[in-house]
């Protein structure tokens, strides 16, 4: 209990940066591979949809300039809906920093397991199923936590980035250093940033395998685990923060914990930077 506290707590460590980041890959891997079966769109990221937007405004097809516009505004959405949720933990100094969003996603997601038929049928104004537009705000939801929690060190949902910084490692682990260089002009691999890169991309290709698979052949409850991840995650630091919340609820604010009460500035940095840095969005 006490391990899952720290992994969506407020305090943030690179071990822990790192060990949410790998579930987090799986987790968006699974739901991006598994809803690809459903809708025959990828909505983890955000690329695809930005294409088809400018493509489609040239080629005039509002139908689907629409639906690139919605997936767009989903996901967004669901990033500001993370912001939101850490901030306002910030300010009432909550242990549940990170596991706010976390417990909706996993809400949205068990919803989505029990109903994902359902959801399937609903026209919306943007001309996609509102499938399209839950998983793509599933996922700003989720990208956002990430980015929040390691200070953009780390992404989960697309893995664009992530294989570009991998190959930049591997480059530099296969460069030959020449007799006669300095030591200070050696280029050397940083092997945390490039196993911490292969791990995101092997969790997201393993999530995707096991999404596929899963959505085939279970169909939408397939996602009903998924979420209980999420909860598992979630729940210790909220239960941590159980009086702080009741309290609040009634309207009686109550003392921040020693531990917690720290500057507003010390509060509005979301990590320690992983080791070597890591890309920008």
């Amino acid at each position: 209990m006490r391990r899952l506290r720290h992994l969506t707590g407020h305090h943030r460590t690179v071990a822990s940066n790192r060990v949410l980041g790998l579930l987090l890959a799986f987790n968006a891997g699974a739901v991006n591979a598994g809803g690809f079966l459903v809708v025959h769109m990828y909505t983890s990221h955000m690329t695809g949809f930005l294409s088809s937007l400018a493509d489609n405004l040239v080629l005039g097809n509002m139908k689907l300039v629409l639906g690139a516009v919605g997936a767009l505004w989903a996901f967004m959405s669901g990033a500001g809906s993370t912001a939101i949720l850490v901030n306002w933990a910030r300010h009432h100094r909550l242990r549940s920093t990170y596991a706010l969003p976390l417990l909706l996603e996993a809400v949205l997601l068990l919803l989505f397991g029990l109903m994902g038929a359902i959801t399937l049928g609903w026209r919306t104004p943007f001309s996609v199923p509102l499938t399209v537009l839950l998983l793509a705000y599933l996922m700003g939801l989720q990208n956002a936590v990430v980015t929040k929690m390691s200070s953009a060190q780390i992404r989960t949902t697309h893995m664009t980035g992530v294989v570009t910084d991998l190959g930049i490692e591997m480059g530099k682990m296969l460069y030959w250093n020449r007799q006669g260089t300095t030591p200070e002009h050696h280029v050397h691999a940083n092997r945390e940033r490039l196993w911490l890169f292969a791990g995101l991309a092997t969790m997201f290709l393993c999530g995707g395998l096991v999404g596929a698979a899963g959505f085939k052949h279970v169909g939408f409850v397939f996602v009903v685990p998924l979420a209980v991840v999420l909860l598992t995650l979630s729940l210790p630091p909220l239960w941590a923060d159980r009086v702080r919340l009741r309290l609040m609820l009634r309207g009686r604010p109550m003392a921040a914990p020693a531990a917690l009460a720290a500057p507003a500035a010390d509060q509005n940095r979301d990590t320690t930077p992983a080791p070597g840095g890591g890309h920008k969005p």
